[in-house]
This record gives structure tokens, sequence and C-alpha cells, in this order.
């Protein structure tokens, strides 16, 4: 894919949800990269900024929420555009998303016209 084409991370434990981001933006024109924890995407992240980084709040290694806390201060990613994406629809993960600068929230699951218009719409 093209390098000025803008990035678009997913961290995300589930196959589906990869295929399903996949699926979703295909034809945005965007690069997307999937990573299953927060520790394998921990490289990437130490020295790019996506465009755009989806994260799962429920995961293995690591919540997502805490990643993000993490992820915050770093420099790099004090203003990185971030949806949160979760199986648990929680008011107080709603929240403490929003806290840390979260731009959205979306529950699973989640159909493919959500991610398509949150890539378009926080993508411009």
């Amino acid at each position: 894919m093209n390098r000025s084409n803008p990035v678009v991370v997913v961290v995300d434990d589930s196959p589906s949800v990869k295929s399903l981001f996949e699926h979703s933006t295909a034809s945005l024109g965007v690069e997307l990269k999937t990573f299953s924890s927060a520790a394998s995407s921990l490289a990437y992240l130490n020295s790019q900024k996506p465009a755009l980084l989806f994260l799962n709040i429920i995961m293995p290694d690591k919540d997502g929420l805490t990643f993000l806390r993490e992820l915050r201060g770093n420099p790099l990613h004090e203003d990185t555009a971030v949806i949160m994406i979760s199986s648990k629809d929680y008011a107080q993960d709603r929240h403490a998303a929003w806290e840390l600068g979260a731009l959205e929230f979306i529950s699973k699951p989640m159909p493919m016209q959500a991610i398509t218009e949150a890539v378009k719409k926080h993508i411009s």
C-alpha cells in the first residue's frame, strides 16, 4: 500500500474482529495494522503514530484502558486519535475512556458500517 495512506491500528485479541476491520476498511484508502495484544503492538506504537487507533478493552495481557493510560504517557501518543471497543458496555469503562481522551466507544458486536463511519469521521 502507498506509504502516504493513513495508518489505522487495531489492537484486539479476536481473529473475527481483525477480519471485520479488514473488510470494513478495504476500500477506504487506509493501511490497516492489526495486533492481537497490547504487548505485540508495543514495538510498533513506541516508534509510530497511527492516524487512528482502535483498542479493545478486554484483552488477555493488559486491558485497553490501562494500555491507553500508558500510551498517553508517551509524548508521541498524547493526542493520538483513539476509539475504544468492547463486548462489555459498562458506564465506568466509557467514563474512563473519555477521561483518557478516547473519541468514541463502540460496543461489540460492531457492524461494518460503524467501523467505516468511524474511520471516515476521524481520518480526513
